[in-house]
């Protein structure tokens, strides 16, 4: 039973992750609800090792409909990945404490800021173009691969808002570039739980075929309905990461 839930989570987080990431959201907690005594380090090990199941098949299935500017996104998920890495050591030496009460006000300026620019992310203007793009990109995977490994919340919905805000993208080259430079934090940090022993296989191949199917829903939606249904996503999942956020910094435990 605990397999068929975590599997249907799984399904429905792939769903999200898909179209703006914050698929945490709903496969983190329900680990969590199901497996109360487990390590918390084997529970976010086992969620990545789903996720990034989903996160490279979208990748690969918005490559093959949505041109990707290449030359500056592959440097970005290197750097990406070895920040990642970096952010993921950095938290075995210190406490993420102080960003759990800052990242709920973070997120509203995303939100309030978006929902200001009614025209922000609706149409595809890159803003810079050769050495500029990538060097602004790999600033991107670096700085969001870093806060990823070392905390993560919110990490593609991150990379969403600042492909669309820095380097101009519309949200669906934003979704689909987002989904390359997750793939890299996330392999980054499943490496890591890999090599420490806190991920369970077992688990994770029912769970990677779940957010696979789901990531499949998400991506034919997205390339389907466009630039205008991305952003709407986005701002659901952004209002609902406020929420979650939230609870977690403020009201978790009272």
């Amino acid at each position: 039973m605990e397999l068929l839930i975590a599997s249907l989570a799984s399904g429905l987080a792939g769903f999200i992750d898909s179209i703006v990431g914050g698929g945490g959201l709903i496969l983190t907690p329900a680990l969590f609800a199901l497996f109360p005594t487990a390590h918390p380090a084997t529970l976010f090990g086992t969620n990545k090792g789903a996720a990034v199941a989903g996160t490279a098949f979208a990748a690969v299935r918005y490559n093959r409909q949505v041109r990707l500017p290449w030359h500056a996104l592959l440097p970005a998920t290197l750097v990406c990945f070895a920040a990642a890495l970096s952010g993921a050591w950095l938290v075995t030496q210190i406490s993420p404490q102080y960003l759990r009460k800052a990242l709920p006000f973070i997120l509203v300026l995303v939100l309030g800021y978006t929902l200001a620019k009614k025209e922000l992310g609706r149409h595809h203007l890159p803003q810079f173009s050769g050495r500029k793009e990538v060097l602004m990109a790999c600033a991107i995977g670096g700085s969001i691969g870093f806060y990823d490994g070392f905390f993560g919340p919110g990490t593609g919905s991150f990379f969403v808002f600042l492909l669309v805000r820095v380097l101009g993208y519309d949200f669906l080259h934003a979704s689909a570039g987002a989904k390359l430079l997750n793939t890299a934090s996330n392999s980054a940090a499943l490496v890591l739980f890999t090599f420490t022993g806190h991920v369970w296989w077992h688990y994770v191949l029912v769970m990677a075929v779940a957010n696979i199917l789901g990531s499949f829903a998400g991506t034919h939606l997205a390339l389907k309905h466009g630039t205008g249904f991305v952003r709407s996503v986005f701002i659901a999942v952004v209002s609902a990461l406020i929420l979650k956020t939230a609870y977690d910094a403020f009201l978790r435990g009272l």
